[in-house]
């Protein structure tokens, strides 16, 4: 591993259900890119609270790939799971400021009363309007602030959101138990003491969750830069869910040309076949975000001849 740099701080939070893809490799990339221009480190989190969804081995596959790629990460990596007492922390927080009540709606009732959201379904306030007994086999939600929530992208622009009727009271803690993706989040970004978060725009609604929890538990807000999510050119989101195919690790130095080109960087012909550590070279010498194109999607670039 190399040697953390100064103030920037970046991550790479991969959820180990599966090997990753050329969607997650190019978010690590322009991760890596940024934190290492800036002299900065570059820290590796596991998100692996759902252990339903992690087969074993996943992890360890996701660390050969990133090695394979020349992606090498600063200190050891934060795995979620060791840090379940942080997050009961924060939701204890929370929760003595009044903000957190029990919710006992099921997926059905969910998928009946929720309306429509820019960032998917929005919670009715069925059980902020009448709360339900703190029962153990309930979820707890998190009453939102009103008002926009906003957020300045570099890549995407001006972001915003109306907390109460765009983003609706969400889930800190599942009703089997499992801490939720958002407050895990800032809990980690504070202990990392991350200060840029680089993401897919398939995230944006949680950039702009995660920036109301981090106001309401004084937490210092990092920046956020919301890069195109690659997809198939059906337009599907290249993922897990949708099939996406893994890493060919052999193929490691065409994967990072790939990627470089739907970052807007255009390498040159000429690094076609060079060495990974070549094109990382070149890249850290012309990385520029203001090539990256400014749309939530793009399908993935032809290969040149």
């Amino acid at each position: 591993m190399s040697p953390s740099g100064a103030a920037y701080r970046g991550r790479f939070a991969p959820t180990p259900s599966g090997p990753l893809h050329l969607g997650s490799l190019l978010t690590a990339l322009a991760s890596w890119l940024r934190a290492r221009q800036a002299g900065g480190g570059w820290l590796l989190r596991i998100d692996d609270l759902d252990q339903a969804r992690c087969p074993p081995g996943a992890r360890e596959m996701i660390f050969r790939q990133l090695e394979a790629h020349g992606l090498y990460w600063d200190g050891t990596p934060r795995i979620q799971s060791e840090h379940l007492q942080e997050y009961a922390a924060a939701l204890e927080q929370l929760r003595a400021q009044g903000g957190v009540y029990p919710c006992s709606c099921t997926r059905a009732r969910l998928a009946i009363e929720s309306r429509p959201g820019p960032d998917g379904p929005v919670y009715s306030g069925r059980c902020r309007a009448s709360p339900t007994d703190s029962a153990a086999t309930n979820a707890f939600r998190w009453r939102v602030p009103g008002g926009r929530v906003v957020l300045d992208d570099p890549v995407q622009g001006q972001l915003w959101r109306d907390a109460e009727s765009e983003i609706g009271d969400f889930v800190l803690r599942r009703s089997d138990g499992i801490y939720g993706y958002q407050l895990a989040c800032v809990v980690d970004e504070q202990a990392q003491g991350i200060t840029e978060v680089v993401r897919g725009a398939d995230l944006i609604g949680s950039s702009l969750r995660q920036l109301l929890l981090l106001h309401a538990l004084s937490l210092p807000v990092p920046a956020y830069v919301h890069l195109p999510v690659l997809a198939t050119p059906d337009g599907r989101k290249l993922s897990k869910q949708n099939g996406a195919a893994a890493l060919d690790e052999r193929s490691a130095s065409r994967n990072l040309l790939l990627c470089l080109r739907a970052l807007g960087q255009e390498p040159p012909a000429a690094l076609r076949g060079a060495a990974t550590q070549e094109i990382l070279d070149w890249a850290l010498r012309h990385w520029s975000l203001a090539l990256v194109i400014p749309t939530p999607q793009q399908a993935i670039p032809d290969f040149p001849d």
